[in-house]
């Protein structure tokens, strides 16, 4: 009876509500931990309500759950920053605690500054979105020119992954520094070219007959362009068969068939490839040239 008295005479004297007093002081940290939790909660509910309902993926997962966790993020700060500035003896510590979080950013940036500039770029690519999850991307890797579908997204790396199964991870501030190649984009269709070398000998219509055929009946070309000649030389008659493919995935496909049906139906049509080698003829003389008569007294060789 008498810790219920108590409660009644902290509910009479408004201890509960001051936050001068430590009850107050408990009673408000309380609140405000429900309400940033609260709020906190809902926003995460939201989001994962939102990309349920996305199944067209018309929003950026990485952008909404970046921009997701951040929010909660600043929920909790601010709720943390406001209790403190309410109650009196915490309100010096709020004080204190923002001039050293100023203090510890100046440091960190300075000690910190590749791993910044890697965050900051993180952000501006899921802000301007130059690219987006599944897109294919050709770019300048250590092993070359590579082509690779973008994997997943956040705020420090890139993770790409290669049609041979490798995975490529660029940090952020390389990939907003560098020029990236979007095969994909808006409109996937692209172009594909793919060269023919034949021997000089050879005839050009006949060769651009047969590869503008070839490619007319094979299944995954959408448009023949032409075939022009691009190379005339020792090295050979070349021929660049441009040809549109719906998406990047069907042009290693299309190109790999036509190369192969293409060398196949010169063989049977008997037009020759170049030769890379030199061929020498010997010519021997017919009949042995006359000898010289020999000096008197002088014995001739003999034959």
């Amino acid at each position: 009876m008498r810790i219920i008295d108590r409660i009644f005479d902290h509910f009479e004297t408004g201890e509960f509500a001051d936050p001068t007093k430590p009850l107050g002081a408990v009673v408000y940290a309380l609140v405000f931990g429900a309400l940033a939790w609260a709020i906190g909660r809902a926003l995460r509910m939201g989001i994962q309500r939102i990309l349920a309902y996305d199944r067209r993926a018309v929003v950026d997962r990485t952008t909404i759950k970046f921009l997701g966790q951040l929010a909660q993020t600043g929920v909790y700060l601010f709720a943390f920053i406001s209790y403190a500035h309410m109650v009196p003896a915490l309100a010096h510590v709020g004080t204190a605690w923002l001039a050293s979080v100023s203090i510890i950013s100046v440091v960190v940036g300075i000690a910190a500054q590749s791993t910044l500039g890697t965050l900051i770029s993180g952000m501006s690519l899921l802000l301007y979105r130059p690219f987006n999850v599944g897109d294919r991307l050709q770019l300048n890797t250590p092993t070359g020119v590579d082509t690779a579908e973008v994997e997943s997204l956040n705020l420090g790396y890139t993770i790409l992954k290669t049609d041979d199964n490798r995975r490529i991870v660029v940090p952020n501030n390389v990939m907003a520094s560098q020029t990236i190649i979007n095969l994909t984009g808006e409109d996937p269709r692209l172009v594909v070219t793919i060269p023919f070398t034949v021997g000089l000998e050879s005839d050009v219509e006949q060769v651009r007959a047969v590869l503008l055929g070839l490619a007319k009946a094979h299944p995954l070309a959408q448009q023949v362009l032409g075939c022009p000649v691009n190379q005339v030389g020792p090295a050979g008659l070349g021929l660049n068969l441009n040809v549109w493919v719906a998406d990047p995935k069907s042009a290693g496909t299309l190109k790999a068939d036509l190369l192969e049906s293409g060398f196949k139906e010169f063989a049977r049509r008997g037009i020759r490839l170049p030769s890379n080698g030199t061929a020498v003829t010997v010519q021997w003389p017919t009949a042995s040239p006359p000898r010289e008569a020999a000096a008197p007294g002088v014995p001739s060789a003999p034959s």
